[in-house]
């Protein structure tokens, strides 16, 4: 796989992403969602942390705000690297599994970076409102924006049976994560790269069998 089609798959996705996300922001309210089908609903809600909305002040002595602007740098930092290691590959030449992976892997991480760094400053709050493009009352500034979910698969949604030990009574629900499609392409870039292991490293793989 060569860089230009490389880029095309970057910047569809971007492209999704992004538009997904402007959709949601400036026709949904916080917490509002949509039915497709029972097991798959259509539910705005906004990340402010990394994964599963974990926050770096929930570890730190730190302000909450303190926490976003590092983990927002270091974002930054992470795709730096992330784009470096795609261009290597692709300089390379190396398989295309591996770029296809990699490619999923920087687009994503660039489609999230964009809300951390720029919507706080071009977005007013959702929060009993609908949100506005280009507010002139941005919800936050520069490097403290936060990261729009939508994407929600309550598969399974049911109460534990009474008889069940501990969990007798209460409710289980399956799969309960809210996600965007940069998250998705992260998670199938994550994926390509565990399942065709052997695809996406060939050399590596042959090289460690030879010096063993």
């Amino acid at each position: 796989m060569n860089l230009k089609k490389s880029l095309v798959i970057i910047i569809l996705i971007l492209l999704v992403d992004q538009i997904s996300k402007i959709y949601i922001k400036t026709n949904f309210v916080y917490e509002q969602s949509h039915e497709i089908f029972s097991w798959f609903k259509i539910y705005f809600i906004e990340n402010s942390g990394a994964a599963w909305g974990t926050k770096l002040s929930d570890f730190l002595p730190i302000s909450e705000s303190t926490g976003k602007l590092i983990l927002t740098i270091f974002r930054l930092f992470a795709i730096t690297g992330i784009g470096y290691w795609l261009w290597d590959i692709i300089k390379k030449q190396s398989p295309k599994t591996l770029i296809l992976a990699v490619s999923l892997i920087f687009a994503g991480a660039v489609g999230n970076i964009i809300d951390s760094v720029f919507y706080g400053a071009i977005f007013n709050d959702s929060y009993g409102q609908v949100a506005s493009l280009f507010s002139d009352q941005p919800y936050g500034k520069i490097f403290h924006g936060r990261v729009v979910d939508m994407l929600y698969f309550p598969m399974i949604d049911t109460t534990w049976p009474d008889w069940v030990p501990s969990f007798g009574g209460k409710r289980f629900r399956f799969f309960e994560p809210v996600f965007n499609i940069a998250d998705t392409a992260i998670s199938t870039g994550v994926g390509i790269l565990i399942v065709f292991n052997k695809k996406a490293f060939p050399k590596q793989k042959e090289e460690t069998a030879q010096n063993s």
